[in-house]
């Protein structure tokens, strides 16, 4: 009997706040049967082989939303395991704040996938806790230390 290996994801994700430091940006995803009322996440993204995390942010950012960051400050370093539709996912998250240069529209903003898919950033109040939930969940304590 074979056991597939597990597959833990290194990822580096911004709280990007907004000026008056009210909302932080996010990327808001549709319903699913694992969150029927959608869910926000950080913008960020995957880590590649031979990047270091602040690399990857920067990387990130630009091809997400063309955006860069300034000021950019690493928080922690947070594991978020999490159930999806495909399973059990398990990530290990630089977690990142700092200033988007240009900062999102606050209505209509988007962020394109590396497949092309687009997706809505939207301003998230920091106080917010109601859904949609945010992810990764993990970070929650670390948007106080931002906010002020």
């Amino acid at each position: 009997m074979s056991v597939k290996p597990a597959v833990i994801r290194v990822k580096s994700m911004i709280i990007a706040p907004n000026a008056d430091l009210s909302a932080h940006a996010v990327i808001a995803f549709p319903p699913s049967r694992t969150n029927p009322e959608g869910f926000h996440r950080l913008i960020g993204g995957s880590v590649e082989v031979g990047e270091t995390g602040d690399d990857a942010i920067h990387r990130e950012v630009d091809e997400e939303i063309g955006a860069v960051i300034h000021d950019l400050r690493r928080l922690a370093v947070v594991e978020s395991i999490f159930r999806a539709e495909s399973g059990v996912g398990h990530e290990v998250v630089f977690l990142f704040t700092g200033r988007l240069d240009p900062m999102p529209a606050a209505t209509g903003a988007t962020m394109t996938e590396a497949d092309g898919t687009v997706y809505p950033l939207v301003w998230r109040p920091f106080d917010q806790e109601v859904p949609p939930p945010l992810f990764p969940a993990a970070t929650t304590d670390w948007l106080r230390e931002v906010a002020g």
